[in-house]
């Protein structure tokens, strides 16, 4: 395993990280004991960031990381979320992170996290969470409940907007880097560089889309968007490549991003994941795929209020 420094922070997080949301079922019905395994099997593999949040499977994400991470919390780096608790469920106020968080401690079974984050911040009010929601986070860092804080996102132009009214420790990305979108790159990354800000990458695999099976029914992406990640899989597939293996790939090569968030609910996907970290890149085919994705390259869903998209 290999580990980057995220910003500033005294983190040093593996460049693969753990995403914790298929423990609460988001995609699929897992093996609660299977998911603990998988925990048990990415930490002895080296992989030390746990991402997570209340609104994964509604608490249930949560519930079973912190049983799985008994008597393996000083192991781990912990991160989570606040702000959103369900679909059209949010609370940036003070008081409702505030109470958020102590939710989430009690569910992961410590005194604290590692990070903690405002959850899809483009579905809220910007002006609160830049003069409500973050100074809230920063009085329970005080506390000693948050080592450090955050934001998460789809909207690159939302992240750019509160952290360069307020500043964070890390921001944490979805969906604007992988082999169909790499956008994050225009104004993030180079923000991020310059304010030596933490920077996560989530969603490698578009959501699912750059997988095998294609992306699931409620993916946001506009038709064409999933026609061009067929035609990825065909080229993948007729070069005998994986396809997954290739899109984290090309993600954890990223010269910038701390660590790549991939969901991983069983030790099959634990090894699978892993062992990306090790393949060979094929610049050959990556401009091949990015050559056969044009003009579906970089296509956006709107996310989270109308002033907010972008």
């Amino acid at each position: 395993m290999r580990y980057r420094k995220l910003g500033l922070t005294e983190l040093n997080v593996s460049l693969l990280g753990f995403g914790a949301s298929p423990l609460g079922d988001v995609f699929f019905r897992t093996n609660p004991e299977e998911g603990t395994q998988a925990v048990h099997h990415a930490i002895d593999e080296g992989v030390n960031l746990f991402d997570v949040s209340p609104y994964y499977g509604l608490t249930l994400a949560e519930e079973r990381l912190g049983s799985a991470l008994v008597g393996k919390r000083d192991s781990v780096i912990l991160a989570t979320k606040c702000g959103r608790y369900g679909d059209h469920i949010f609370d940036f106020s003070p008081r409702g992170v505030t109470s958020g968080l102590e939710g989430s401690l009690r569910r992961l079974r410590t005194d604290y996290v590692d990070l903690l984050q405002v959850h899809d911040i483009e579905f809220g009010d910007t002006e609160q969470v830049i003069n409500e929601t973050l100074p809230a986070l920063r009085q329970l860092q005080k506390q000693g409940k948050a080592r450090y804080i955050g934001i998460t996102g789809y909207s690159l132009k939302t992240l750019l907007r509160v952290a360069a009214e307020l500043p964070v420790d890390a921001m944490l990305s979805y969906c604007r880097y992988n082999l169909l979108v790499t956008d994050m790159d225009v104004a993030l990354v180079p923000f991020a560089r310059q304010h030596e800000i933490g920077l996560i990458n989530a969603s490698p695999l578009h959501m699912g889309m750059l997988t095998e099976n294609g992306a699931p029914e409620w993916h946001p992406a506009e038709p064409a968007v999933h026609a061009a990640s067929r035609r990825v899989e065909a080229i993948c597939k007729a070069k005998g490549v994986s396809l997954p293996e290739l899109a984290i790939r090309f993600c954890l090569a990223h010269p910038y991003v701390s660590s790549t968030l991939v969901g991983m609910a069983t030790q099959r996907q634990v090894d699978e994941n892993l062992r990306a970290l090790n393949a060979v890149d094929d610049d050959e085919l990556i401009a091949e795929i990015q050559a056969v994705i044009v003009p579906d390259q970089n296509a956006v869903w709107p996310s989270g209020r109308e002033e907010n998209y972008g």
